[in-house]
């Protein structure tokens, strides 16, 4: 079979939507080390891998909802696999980490650790091993996730820095064992940020607009700080390129603590 029509087997698929939801859309191109890698370990062009995720990009709401439309040339495949998502994300992306990891073992790479950052895989003493290495390696697919849909900004402040924003679920890991992966389940936020949307201070309604408790509203404090979180009362966060925060979650959070 000629290296540009391999077929695409359900495991090759699922290997390229684990891809897909790791890299920023804007480096959905043949020439991105990640895709050129994933092609050759599974036999084909670049550039077909590359238009396999484009052609995801035309099944995703946020990215339509951008007016990009990516390609048309989505399989009934693709279109299967993307509704299966909604059933439950964490069961379908373990799947997809899985055939990826499969095919990078058989051409001698060790899972996907080279896609994390290694301080995500650091193991705690008095835990079983092997738990706790799926738990990091989880925490960072979905932090990966997060931040390539928001482009590591955070969507409250505008920061714009790696190292300087978190990955912070909406519902909580411990909570929703169908959506610790999803990353319409994440927001991006700084520390600061993360910190108060996690103790109810602040919350992201429906209308992805902000708001602020009434505790902390009346306060009267010159804190700097403390203000800059109060000023993002009614302000609308930036939307990420993919990926959007889901109205279920933000309903979740925004009637958890008080706001609804």
């Amino acid at each position: 079979m000629a290296r540009n029509a391999v077929e695409w087997t359900r495991e090759h698929t699922l290997a390229a939507f684990h891809l897909y939801t790791l890299l920023p859309f804007g480096r959905l191109s043949k020439g991105t080390k990640e895709i050129v890698q994933l092609a050759r370990w599974q036999g084909r062009t670049p550039s077909s891998l590359a238009m396999k995720l484009v052609n995801f990009a035309s099944l995703d709401p946020q990215i339509r909802a951008s007016g990009r439309t990516g390609l048309s040339g989505a399989s009934l495949q693709d279109k299967a696999l993307w509704s299966n998502l909604s059933q439950d994300w964490d069961k379908f992306a373990a799947e997809g980490a899985d055939a990826y990891a499969s095919l990078a073992q058989a051409n001698g790479v060790k899972a996907d650790s080279h896609l994390l950052e290694p301080m995500e895989l650091a193991i705690e003493e008095g835990r079983t091993r092997s738990a706790i290495v799926q738990v990091r390696v989880n925490q960072a697919r979905f932090r990966r996730s997060v931040l390539a849909s928001y482009n590591a900004t955070c969507c409250i402040s505008g920061l714009q820095n790696e190292r300087l924003v978190v990955a912070s679920h909406i519902v909580p890991w411990s909570l929703d064992k169908k959506n610790r992966l999803n990353p319409q389940n994440g927001l991006c936020l700084s520390a600061i940020h993360d910190r108060a949307f996690d103790q109810g201070l602040i919350t992201v309604m429906p209308d992805f607009t902000v708001r602020v408790s009434a505790s902390l509203l009346k306060s009267e404090t010159t804190n700097q700080l403390l203000r800059s979180l109060i000023e993002t009362d009614r302000k609308e966060i930036l939307r990420p390129e993919r990926f959007a925060p889901h109205t279920t979650f933000l309903v979740w959070h925004a009637q958890n603590f008080g706001f609804m």
